[in-house]
C-alpha cells in the first residue's frame, strides 16, 4: 500500500482542487486514496471502517479545499485530516469496546523462510497491538511524524509517544523473539514499511 511519503501531487491539481475542479479531486482521489486507505488500514483494522475514513476525507478535502491558503500543502492537509479521522474512530464508545480475537497462536513464527515473507505475519503481528500503540508506530516509522507531533495529535506528550513505541517493539520482538538472531531490531521497526 502507498504511503504519503512517496506521493506527489501535481501543483495543477492542487490549485483546482482549490478552484473546486472535479477533474481535479478525482485526480487527487486517485493518486491520495490508496495512502489514506493503507494508513487507515493499518491503525483501525477494519476495512470497513478504513474505507468510511477514505470517504470522509476526501468529503472534508471537496468541501474545504477552497479555505486552503497554501494549495500545494494539500498532501500534509490531507494527511492530517485521515490521521484526525481514525482518531475520531479510535476514541468512539463503540469501538473502545470492540473487541478483536486474534490469537497469537496463528502467528507462526517457528519457520525461518516465512517469516520475512512479506506483509502478511507483520500486519498480523501490528494487528495484535493496541490501536494507539498501533498507530505510534505507523505514524513514526512509515508516516515520519515527530514524537511531539503524534503527542500532539493524541493529547499526549511526546514521551508518551516515545513509550508507546517501545512497547510496541517490546511486543513485535516478543512475537518475532526468533529474529534476534537473523536480523538488526531497525530491521523489525522498518519491516513493515516496505
Amino acid at each position: 500500500m502507498a504511503r504519503f511519503a512517496d506521493l506527489q501531487l501535481d501543483s495543477g491539481v492542487a490549485r483546482g482542487l482549490k478552484r473546486g475542479d472535479r477533474r481535479a479531486q478525482a485526480i487527487a482521489y486517485r493518486t491520495l486514496a490508496p495512502a489514506v486507505m493503507g494508513m487507515a488500514m493499518r491503525i483501525l483494522q477494519d476495512k470497513g471502517i478504513a474505507e468510511e475514513v477514505v470517504q470522509d476525507t476526501f468529503v472534508e478535502l471537496i468541501e474545504k479545499a477552497g479555505t486552503l491558503k497554501n494549495p500545494d500543502a494539500v498532501l500534509g492537509w490531507v494527511r492530517k485530516v485521515a490521521v484526525n479521522h481514525c482518531l475520531m474512530r479510535l476514541r468512539t464508545p463503540w469501538h473502545k469496546r470492540r473487541v478483536t480475537v486474534e490469537l497469537v497462536e496463528d502467528v507462526d513464527v517457528t519457520n525461518g523462510s516465512d517469516r520475512l515473507e512479506g506483509l502478511q505475519d507483520i500486519e498480523r503481528a501490528l494487528g495484535s497491538l493496541v490501536a494507539e500503540t498501533r498507530m505510534v508506530i505507523w505514524l513514526h516509522d512509515v508516516e515520519g511524524y515527530t514524537h511531539k507531533e503524534i503527542g500532539a495529535l493524541l493529547g499526549r506528550t511526546a514521551s508518551y509517544s516515545k513509550s508507546q513505541l517501545a512497547r510496541g517493539y517490546q511486543k513485535l520482538m516478543l512475537l518475532y523473539g526468533g529474529l534476534r538472531d537473523d536480523v538488526e531490531d531497525s530491521t523489525i521497526r522498518s519491516a513493515h514499511t516496505s
